[in-house]
């Protein structure tokens, strides 16, 4: 009798063993639940609808979806920019990254260089927005200040009125709060490439320009393919940075002639602007998380075919 107990007893806690992990486990599944998943659902739902948050819902079924391709033309003017954007600045970061990263590897005391190059990126996207609206202010920025002082201009320049400019400065703010990024992703991966590659190079006759191509370059592929990535998931929800630059003034109109207007910002405009088009914002969303899982697809298959 005390035998089956104890079996009973054993089982009972073999039985609790193979729960507690579940719920330890159940307040996260519960947070993910509340705040990701049924959020995503729901906006996937309202997509189908015409509301404004308060009045009673219209049910329109793919009309959003239809409006946005074929008469929207803001929507191809926003994704248009985002995509240049992207095109432009990737390269742009990734590559002065990775050349950032090879000058200071060799070096020994290289911790302040490298804090002052990835300072960028852990500054508030607002943040940075803010701090190039200031610079290239036409009346009070320090841009036409110190080309004024060097006589490069004779007369300020409205930068942020100016459509080519403005995409500039866009595309600048990317660069420069990314790059830093990169070089430490670099910098790490450079750790791990063994020296003996290097000194097997040398003893050939390698130089140091071939063995960065030939070794170093090849070497950081990996990383090459995770930052191109990810900056492109990255870069398609761009939106803080161009919307500071025009806070106060013409923030909702996208920068001249929505010169820099993206994909994230023309869904604020109309999820949360005057007319509250919830569901028309919600079907915008969507279409922009398809592209970014065409794009990831593509891009994650075209490397592995190079492989």
């Amino acid at each position: 009798m005390k035998k089956n107990n104890a079996i009973t007893l054993r089982g009972r806690k073999m039985q609790m063993g193979r729960v507690w992990p579940y719920l330890f486990v159940l307040p996260y599944l519960l947070c993910y639940f509340l705040f990701n998943l049924f959020p995503m659902l729901y906006s996937f739902y309202i997509s189908f609808f015409d509301w404004n948050g308060v009045s009673p819902k219209t049910l329109v079924g793919m009309q959003n979806y239809v409006d946005l391709l074929t008469k929207d033309s803001l929507f191809w003017k926003s994704l248009t920019n985002t995509l240049a954007m992207v095109a432009i600045s990737i390269p742009v970061q990734v590559g002065l990254g990775l050349l950032a990263a090879a000058l200071l590897f060799p070096m020994k005391h290289k911790r302040a260089m490298e804090s002052i190059m990835f300072l960028p990126y852990i500054i508030a996207p607002i943040a940075i927005g803010a701090i190039f609206a200031n610079m290239f202010d036409w009346q009070f920025g320090y841009i036409n200040e110190v080309l004024s002082h060097l006589q490069v201009i004779s007369e300020k320049v409205y930068w942020l009125q100016d459509e080519r400019w403005a995409f500039a400065i866009v595309v600048i703010m990317q660069i420069w709060r990314h790059m830093g990024y990169c070089m430490i992703i670099y910098l790490a991966g450079m750790t791990s490439i063994s020296s003996e590659i290097y000194e097997a190079a040398k003893i050939d006759g390698a130089n140091s320009v071939q063995l960065f191509w030939h070794i170093t370059v090849p070497q950081l592929r990996p990383m090459t393919v995770f930052l191109v990535l990810t900056s492109i998931i990255n870069g398609l929800q761009l939106y803080e940075m161009p919307a500071q630059l025009y806070a106060g003034s013409s923030a909702a109109s996208g920068g001249p002639q929505f010169s820099v207007l993206t994909v994230i910002w023309k869904f604020i405009n109309d999820a949360f602007g005057p007319k509250m088009r919830l569901g028309y914002g919600a079907a915008l969303c969507y279409i922009l998380f398809v592209i970014i899982v065409a794009f990831s697809m593509v891009f994650k298959k075209l490397t592995a075919e190079e492989d």
